[in-house]
């Protein structure tokens, strides 16, 4: 009785699974809704439709999720590279979007192709997107912000992948990354440099010795400014001119330097 039911019960859940083309529009919605930058977007779309075409030419339109396997992606890579003799780069690209797709579908409880491997680079991109978000945080700019100017295309995040997945290889993990951008910018900021990413790889054999600028301390007398010479301290107006201090030394306050 519970073996039948169980079985009606897949029967049921395999009926409603659509095919898996018709996925796509409900998938290109939710990333355009997101905020994804428009031209990512647009890339996103196009790879995708190369995928719905080679499976209506694989006569495999009506195939739902579940039945699509390893061997089948294998065989649109080998597409990719041989017929559509598209370049690694591109080739990286398209498969990147059918990755996303595949996210989409599993965050939706449907089963797709999945391996280890898929796992790991979607976890790599995701680590990535994250590292480029740190970067632009140490920069003062809040995760809302970078999505805004993201999508106003006033941050090219392609620009930063490169360094940022080298950066993670490199640290070994996202937190020994995200630690060494913290103490490249701190280093900079105190010494009022810019830095980017690179910086971090480039400083990378310095980073147990990089530490921030001291501020010095100057000391003040009522908010004036002061100097101490042969022994005496003098305080300084407005003008510059020089006036010997007669008060006792614990009123000196002493302010960090700016």
């Amino acid at each position: 009785m519970r073996i039948t039911k169980f079985i009606s019960l897949k029967q049921k859940n395999m009926k409603e699974c659509k095919e898996t083309i018709k996925y796509i529009p409900n998938f290109l919605k939710k990333i355009n809704n997101e905020g994804l930058a428009e031209s990512t977007f647009k890339c996103r779309e196009r790879h995708l439709d190369q995928f719905k075409k080679w499976l209506i030419a694989q006569e495999k339109e009506n195939i739902l999720p579940h039945n699509l396997s390893e061997k089948d992606i294998e065989k649109y890579k080998k597409f990719l590279k041989e017929e559509k003799k598209a370049s690694k780069q591109t080739q990286k690209n398209y498969l990147r979007s059918l990755r996303f797709f595949f996210k989409f579908l599993e965050e939706k409880k449907i089963e797709c192709p999945s391996s280890e491997k898929v796992r790991l680079e979607q976890k790599i991109e995701s680590d990535i997107q994250k590292l480029v978000n740190y970067y632009f945080q140490t920069k003062g700019l809040s995760l809302e912000e970078i999505k805004k100017s993201a999508k106003k295309r006033k941050i090219i995040y392609s620009r930063h992948t490169k360094p940022a997945k080298q950066l993670l290889e490199l640290a070994g993990s996202l937190k020994k990354a995200k630690k060494a951008i913290k103490t490249v910018a701190d280093w900079a900021k105190s010494r009022n440099l810019d830095y980017a990413i690179e910086t971090v790889l480039k400083k990378w054999p310095e980073l147990a010795t990089l530490k921030p600028k001291k501020k010095r301390k100057k000391p003040f007398y009522k908010g004036e400014r002061m100097v101490k010479s042969r022994g005496k301290w003098y305080v300084i107006d407005d003008e510059g001119e020089w006036f010997e201090f007669a008060g006792d030394e614990k009123q000196i306050v002493w302010k960090e330097d700016d």
